[in-house]
C-alpha cells in the first residue's frame, strides 16, 4: 500500500487516481551534468527547478523518493586524477561537487513545497544532515524527499555504486536513472544512429555486453538484491511521472518486484 503524503504543502490524491505508481519507494540517480542544462559549467537553476517539479509531481502521486546526484558538472574525480591529482583527493573534491549540487537541488524542491534534507556520508553538519539510514527512512515515510551527498564517503567508488549502495539500505522498490536519453543502447545513439535500442534486459546482460548504463559493481549490487534499474531520459517532461506509472518509454533492467499487496 502505498504510503500517504503527510506533508500538506505536497500532498495530494493517493489512491483512486487513473494510473497509481507502480512504485512505493525508489531512488533517483541523475548525473551532475544533468544539472548544467545549456551551459558548459556549473548549475542551470531553471534546469535544478524543472527536474524538481518533476520529483515533486511524483511526491503528490505517493511515491517515497531518495536521490542521488553526480558531480560531474563541478568536478570529476577521474579526470582530476588523469592530470596528475591524487586519485583519492580528486575523489573527496567530487563528492564535495555533490554536495553542492544537492544543496541546489534542495533549493529547488523547498521552493515549491516539497520537503527536503540533505545527508551527507561526509559530516557537515553545519549544513546538512550527516547519514543515518533510519532516519532517511523515516523522512521519507513523512513524505520528504531524502537526497544523499557524498557518495559513499570513500574514494574509489562512483556515484553509482553510491546509488546502488542507498537504494538497497532504504530498501527501494527500484534504482531509477535519468540519463540523457531514452533508455539503455547498443552504441551512444547520439554519434551512431544505428544503435539498437532496449526495452528489457537482465543485469547480467549489461555485465557481459558491457553496456555503459552504470557501474559494475552498481549493477551486480543491484541483482544480488533484486532491485531493478529504470533508465529513462531525464530531459523529457513528464518523463519521471510516466515511467512510475508504467507507461514512459524507458529500459528496464531486471524484473519489477510484486505490487506491494493491501495492508502490508
Amino acid at each position: 500500500m502505498l504510503h500517504a503524503v503527510t506533508d500538506s504543502s505536497v500532498s495530494g490524491p493517493v489512491s483512486g487516481q487513473e494510473n497509481p505508481p507502480q512504485f512505493r519507494r525508489v531512488l533517483l540517480k541523475i548525473s551532475g551534468e544533468a544539472l548544467m542544462g545549456d551551459q558548459n559549467y556549473g548549475i542551470d537553476m531553471p534546469m535544478a527547478d524543472r527536474i524538481a517539479s518533476e520529483v515533486a509531481e511524483a511526491v503528490r502521486a505517493g511515491t517515497e523518493i531518495c536521490l542521488v546526484i553526480g558531480g560531474g558538472n563541478i568536478f570529476r574525480g577521474l579526470s582530476g586524477a588523469a592530470k596528475g591529482m591524487d586519485r583519492a583527493a580528486a575523489d573527496y573534491m567530487g563528492m564535495l561537487a555533490t554536495v553542492m549540487n544537492a544543496l541546489a537541488m534542495q533549493t529547488a524542491l523547498e521552493r515549491i513545497g516539497v520537503q527536503t534534507r540533505v545527508q551527507s556520508a561526509i559530516p557537515m553538519t553545519t549544513v546538512c544532515e550527516p547519514y543515518i539510514r533510519r532516519r532517511a527512512i523515516r523522512h521519507m515515510e513523512k513524505g520528504r524527499v531524502v537526497i544523499f551527498a557524498a557518495g559513499t564517503g570513500n574514494p574509489f567508488f562512483t556515484t553509482d555504486t553510491a546509488a546502488a549502495l542507498r537504494a538497497a539500505e532504504m530498501g527501494c522498490d527500484a534504482l531509477l536513472k535519468g540519463t540523457q536519453v531514452d533508455g539503455v543502447y547498443s552504441d551512444d545513439p547520439r554519434k551512431n544512429p544505428d544503435a539498437e535500442r532496449y526495452d528489457q534486459l537482465d543485469y547480467l546482460d549489461v555485465l557481459t555486453r558491457d553496456l555503459k548504463v552504470m557501474d559494475a559493481s552498481a549493477v551486480t549490487l543491484m541483482r544480488e538484491n533484486a532491485i531493478p534499474i529504470v533508465v529513462f531520459s531525464i530531459h523529457e517532461k513528464g518523463g519521471l511521472a510516466r515511467v512510475l506509472a508504467g507507461q514512459g518509454v524507458c529500459t528496464m533492467i531486471g524484473k519489477p518486484r510484486p505490487a506491494p499487496s493491501a495492508g502490508k
